[in-house]
């Protein structure tokens, strides 16, 4: 499990010229370990997940998933990679207000063909990997902020993918419920063995991080976690 970015170069669009977003950025990251992106607003570090999640093509360079080089596929080799390989956790859960937890979590399972007993057997096991094992049957607006967002990560766990992309995910929770959120984050990548990538703009979930990706003006330089990290 692995996701490595080699000479990455993303280019968008500025009036008569273009703007380059990433500019020949490369990165590795190894299965169980977790790499935190940070930098200031516009360095690039949506882009990157973007690019990662093979949501964006970029102009130049290569995407491996999972020993996997996404160079050329179609639009649904793609979306069949990301829904077997890739699980993104997004900046806001956007949970179905009329789907309980579990039901948030089997629909992705059905999405992929799966029976419905398997789906929700699985996402049962999710929802208690999570703490959530007693509120599989509430709705959104039964849950709180961090509740919501511990859903969301299920959600993406929920066709087991060797890759996980996460979008700041603290940013609407409370300082307590964001340090929950990241350490529940950190279990899951060792347990489960994935290649976990967090944007972050806080600091102080470094220390959760194997490695750190700074990230400015498209360019990407790594440091090593402060102690606390692996």
């Amino acid at each position: 499990m692995s996701l490595t970015l080699t000479g990455i170069t993303l280019t968008y669009p500025d009036g008569d010229s273009r703007l380059t977003a990433l500019d020949n950025l490369s990165l590795d990251v190894p299965g169980g370990s977790l790499t935190a992106v940070v930098g200031p607003s516009g360095s690039g570090k949506s882009s990157l997940l973007a690019v990662a999640a093979t949501l964006i093509t970029p102009d130049a360079g290569t995407v491996t998933v999972d020993g996997t080089d996404t160079t050329g596929m179609s639009r649904g080799e793609l979306t069949a990679l990301r829904r077997h390989r890739i699980g993104i956790v997004f900046q806001q859960p956007n949970l179905l207000p009329s789907l309980t937890a579990a039901e948030q979590l089997q629909v992705m399972a059905r999405i992929d063909g799966r029976r419905p007993s398997a789906a929700r057997a699985r996402a049962l096991e999710l929802l208690d990997a999570v703490g959530l094992a007693g509120q599989a049957r509430r709705h959104p607006h039964q849950l709180s902020g961090g509740q919501r967002q511990r859903v969301n990560i299920a959600r993406a766990l929920m066709n087991d993918p060797t890759v996980l992309l996460v979008d700041e995910p603290t940013s609407a929770l409370d300082h307590e419920r964001g340090a929950a959120v990241i350490d529940l984050i950190t279990r899951l990548t060792r347990q489960r063995g994935t290649a976990t990538v967090l944007v972050t703009h806080d600091r102080a979930h470094l220390a959760a991080a194997d490695r750190i990706a700074e990230v400015h003006d498209g360019r990407l330089a790594l440091a090593v976690a402060p102690a606390g990290g692996s």
